[in-house]
């Protein structure tokens, strides 16, 4: 691996808030790294229904997490997550392809925003979009290189609900702009 760490992070389109109960990740080596990522996922939520949560944005990036440190590259990544909008829990396994980690290993010249002098730069942003239905998208990016997506998947319901069951089925209430957003327009499902 031609770097020490590689970031973990996750989205949620506009308004369609989330919060990730545990993410897990499984190595090339097979060591395994609990509480790799965890809370709130980067989402925006704009006042007055301004925002747009249909598709993804044309920039999905690494969104909000962690770095994975003492890891190799990743083989599996875990997901449970509360879809809070729903309300719904899901859980993903995703496997990560060799063909991802050649693009992680891969130096690439590009230029940074503001810069006009190249730097070599690596694709060790691995973003994880998560939507209500149970839908997960990958991506991968580093600071100054575009995404690249590397795959879909679709999650499985948790039956024992949030927390593990441990919350009576009580999910976390939204805020009062994405609140305002669903109440007005629903969930665009098949839009991710």
């Amino acid at each position: 691996m031609p770097y020490e760490r590689w970031f973990l992070g996750f989205a949620a389109p506009a308004y369609m808030e989330v919060w990730i109960e545990t993410a897990q990740v499984v190595d090339i080596q097979k060591q395994a790294f609990r509480g790799a990522g965890g809370g709130i996922a980067s989402v925006a939520t704009p006042p007055n229904n301004q925002g747009n949560p249909k598709g993804w944005v044309n920039n999905s990036g690494g969104g909000k997490g962690r770095y994975v440190t003492g890891a190799d590259l990743p083989r599996l990544i875990y997901v449970r997550w509360q879809s809070m909008v729903e309300p719904q829990t899901y859980e993903v396994f995703i496997e990560i392809p060799e063909s991802a980690r050649e693009i992680m290993r891969k130096a690439e010249t590009t230029y940074c925003p503001h810069s006009d002098k190249p730097i070599t730069d690596y694709r060790s942003d691995i973003g994880i979009g998560l939507a209500p239905g149970g839908i997960a998208k990958v991506w991968l990016s580093g600071p100054c290189l575009n995404p690249v997506e590397i795959t879909r998947v679709e999650a499985t319901i948790v039956k024992v609900g949030p927390d593990g069951g441990k919350s009576g089925g009580r999910y976390d209430p939204l805020t009062e702009p994405s609140k305002a957003y669903v109440e007005k327009f629903g969930i665009p499902y098949g839009s991710w």
